[in-house]
């Protein structure tokens, strides 16, 4: 049991769209990433996605809609809802996901970072 000062966690994360972890919680990570510019199109069958805005503002789109999150906000995403995150300028972001969550659900691209790969920090 220690605590996490998100801002030092914060800065050692390099680059965009890539989660890491920095805790586990009933089954679930708690990761945080960086935002910039314009993620995919995804959704996740199984599980519901919480976004925490840390530092920053982020726009989830939906297919009818889209959210605006600043600072202090926060939008849980249902399981199989398509969303793209993006930011147009950096952001922080605390995500909850359980365990399994795939970075980009059932479609695979570019930006994929398998669960596996998303390094503890």
């Amino acid at each position: 049991m220690q605590k996490i000062t998100l801002e030092e966690k914060f800065q050692l994360i390099e680059g965009y769209w890539s989660p890491k972890i920095v805790g586990e919680l009933n089954g679930q990570y708690i990761k945080l990433a960086k935002f910039k510019g314009k993620f995919v199109w995804h959704a996740h069958e199984h599980e519901d996605e919480f976004f925490q805005v840390i530092k920053g503002s982020i726009v989830i789109h939906f297919r009818d809609r889209r959210v605006c999150i600043d600072e202090g906000e926060c939008l849980i995403v249902p399981k199989g809802i398509e969303h793209k995150p993006e930011a147009a300028d950096e952001a922080y972001v605390l995500l909850f996901e359980p365990k399994t969550t795939a970075h980009t659900g059932s479609s695979e691209n570019k930006l994929t970072v398998p669960v596996e790969k998303q390094d503890w920090i």
